[in-house]
């Protein structure tokens, strides 16, 4: 390949083309604008664009997505969205190149969410709690929080350009409220498919019971919630082998079933159903009459999937699981997730809640 030769990569109108020039300049693109009629310029059919050969994989990256790099249009229509949280940490960031490649599965476009708080109302929740650590945006300029976001844009467009992640459509969102209620409120009026969250390691988790924001969400939102820790190493959807699928043999594991079985096409993986009886057995909400029977139906339904199943003890269930999870390394955490109010989520935290505080697995919940 000859570096320094030029090659055309597109022909348009005079309009056209400078605009095209101007998005590959803006990232790092020399172009140059030639007539295709040089013997009458004044009424060429179109002008060419271009580039150095060297620069053509990067020019054609960013001419295939031009609404990735022209940002000044956002038009989602009727297509699929997931909702990605930010506070611009590490962590989030993770959870953000995740969402790209679950979007990608979808053929879903992305909103990327900031929610911040003035510093007089940051001021007034740190002092019903100084111990936890704060999820608030520290800033209390709408124009500083925009500038960071821009930030955090940046380097998701420039992880496109590059080919490190898919090249999905997205959007920047920024909003006043406290996090968890602002997600909730956002979410109810976008219907996302699914909303990804970045989460603490499991030993920075713990004085986050009840303040928690991907808690919060996990238990008071009613879409699916993929909660993926900052010290897993997962960014691709497709390398999920193996899924552990909490259950109680109730007719509600059907719809998370289902759910899940949706929300992971084209996926093949080993299944673990890990059944925790209820205290007091409830023979009419049990849709089958036994374990050996729960395993037949999944696998008659959910062909994709390989099925096994393990009992377990609500008293034993965190010892139990680091059992399974040392005998069988799980990628995935499905917990199907029913919705409690504010009073019995304080006192009584929701399984997904539990799990996601002591586990350093990514986790999808299911609401039902």
């Amino acid at each position: 390949m000859n570096s320094d030769r030029l090659i055309t990569v597109a022909i348009h109108t005079y309009e056209k083309a400078l605009a095209l020039k101007g998005t590959l300049e803006r990232e790092g693109i020399i172009a140059v604008l030639n007539n295709v009629n040089l013997t009458q310029p004044t009424i060429s059919s179109g002008v060419r664009v271009r580039i150095a050969e060297k620069d053509l994989p990067l020019a054609l990256r960013i001419i295939e997505n031009p609404d990735i790099f022209n940002r000044d249009s956002h038009s989602f229509e009727s297509q699929p969205t997931i909702i990605v949280p930010t506070d611009f940490s590490d962590y989030s960031y993770r959870a953000c190149l995740m969402a790209f490649d679950i979007a990608r599965l979808y053929k879903a476009n992305i909103i990327i969410l900031h929610s911040y708080l003035r510093a007089d109302a940051i001021e007034k929740l740190n002092s019903y709690d100084t111990d936890s650590e704060s999820f608030y945006s520290e800033f209390d300029d709408e124009l500083e929080v925009a500038n960071k976001m821009s930030e955090f844009s940046h380097k998701i467009v420039e992880q496109i350009k590059f080919g490190l992640i898919p090249p999905i459509k997205f959007s920047t969102k920024i909003v006043e409220g406290v996090p968890e209620d602002a997600i909730e409120e956002f979410a109810k009026s976008i219907q996302p498919q699914i909303i990804v969250m970045g989460t603490r390691g499991a030993g920075k988790k713990e004085k986050e019971l009840i303040g928690s924001v991907t808690g919060e969400v996990l238990d008071a939102c009613r879409f699916p919630v993929f909660a993926v820790p900052e010290s897993a190493n997962i960014f691709d959807i497709n390398t999920i082998k193996h899924i552990a699928f909490f259950c109680n043999n109730e007719h509600e594991d059907i719809v998370a079933l289902d759910t899940m079985y949706r929300l992971l096409p084209n996926i093949s993986a080993q299944i673990t159903l890990i059944n925790i009886p209820r205290k007091v057995a409830n023979v009419v909400d049990s849709f089958v009459s036994s374990d050996k029977d729960l395993v037949a139906y999944c696998r008659e339904n959910y062909p994709r999937f390989e099925f096994s199943l393990q009992s377990i003890s609500p008293k034993l269930m965190s010892e139990k699981f680091n059992e399974i999870e040392n005998k069988n390394h799980i990628d995935l955490i499905v917990v199907p997730n029913k919705k409690k109010n504010v009073f019995s989520r304080f006192f009584n935290p929701t399984l997904a809640h539990k799990i996601l505080l002591h586990a350093d697995i990514p986790m999808m919940t299911i609401p039902i």
